[in-house]
Formats: C-alpha cells, structure tokens, sequence
C-alpha cells in the first residue's frame, strides 16, 4: 500500500500492529482521525497515552484499577476487591481481563476474581512461574476463602492449569468448582454469550465431580 505521506504511513502501521486491524481498517481509522479537529485528535492520543501511564494492576486479583489519588502510597485496590459488599469468600479464577468482563457482564457473580494472567501451556512456553498462582494460595491462606470457582476455558491448558492448583492447594477445607460445561469443548470464555455464561456459573460442579466424569 503506497501511501502519499511518511506520517500517514507510519499513523497506519501504529493501527495495524493492533490485533484484529487489517490495513485497510487501520487507513480507514487514520483518515477519519485526519479529517477530526485537531483537539479531538489530540484528545484522543492525550486519552491512550494516559491510560497506558496511570492504570495500575491491584495488588489482589490482578485486574486493572485506576490510582488511588486518596491513598497514593498504599497497594492499589481494583473496585471489586474493594467492594465490601462483594463476597470476599468466593473467588472466581479467570485467566485474563476479558473473560471477568464476560463474568460480570452477566449481573450472576457477586464474589472477587482472580487473573492468572493465562494458562499453562509448556507449547507455549509458559509453566506455572509465569502465572499468579502464588498470589491467589496467599489471599486463600489470609482471607479465609471456602470457594474457587475454575472458570478457565474449556481446553486442554485451561483444564492442566485447573488441575496443577487442585494439587497445589493444601487448605481440605476449600471448595473447588468448575463452570457447567454447556460450553464447549475448546471454546473461548470470552466469546461465549451472556445466558450460557450465568447459567454454567449458577449450575458449577464440584471438581471432583468433573474428573469423574471426563
């Protein structure tokens, strides 16, 4: 694609090294963005340039939080984990952002979550060093946890990561249930629709259960 302009080109590039942007989506977004006035298109930088710098990750659960300009030198807080009225002894153990956006979407859970930050998957080269396990076996030591929900999805890795903490887990006293599987074998979380997703949470299996089964 031979564009009339370096600035052009290098804008386009930006935009096409996105996930899902061909070039020509990333040409369509550019014009548009020449074609604005020049304080939204700078309002628009202004607003990427300020959520890559200012958002945090809690100190928690790992999902992404704003600063706390109330308490700057305190570990940041997620408003889920700082949500007294969340139910603190639940915790659903998802693997990334996008799939405790899909769980809350659903207006079913009212617990806390836990972002593992992906799954074990040695093809891929990540074990289970690369993954918050040790955050989430201190946070059920300290904060007297009874449930975990596994709401990883339903593959071979999601089911190895499910797996590894259930025999990492040393606390007998802790519940560990998988989501219903009216989701597929080998799907994605994320793309699953909202009704499947709640109902597959309301009827979770004990996993014990689920290995029998299997």
């Amino acid at each position: 694609m031979q564009l009339p302009s370096k600035l052009l080109d290098d804008a386009v590039q930006a935009f096409a090294a996105l996930p899902g942007i061909g070039k020509k989506t990333a040409l369509r977004l550019v014009l548009h963005l020449l074609k604005e006035d020049a304080d939204k298109a700078r309002q628009f930088g202004d607003t990427i340039a300020r959520m890559r710098e200012e958002v945090q990750f809690c100190s928690q659960c790992h999902n992404v939080c704003d600063q706390d300009k109330l308490q700057p030198d305190s570990p940041p807080l997620c408003s889920i984990c700082s949500n007294r009225s969340r139910n603190q002894e639940v915790i659903c153990v998802v693997e990334d952002i996008r799939d405790l956006i899909a769980i809350e979407s659903t207006d079913q859970f009212n617990g806390t979550y836990h972002l593992l930050g992906g799954v074990i998957s040695p093809v891929d080269g990540i074990g289970p060093e690369d993954l918050h396990f040790d955050t989430l076996l201190q946070r059920i030591e300290e904060q007297g946890v009874k449930e975990l929900i596994m709401a990883l999805s339903p593959t071979i890795e999601g089911d190895t990561t499910i797996f590894y903490l259930s025999k990492k887990l040393r606390q007998p006293d802790v519940r560990i249930t998988t989501i219903a599987r009216g989701i597929s074998f080998g799907g994605d979380l994320e793309y699953v629709d909202e009704l499947t997703l709640s109902r597959s949470l309301a009827n979770r299996l004990p996993y014990e259960s689920y290995l029998v089964n299997k």
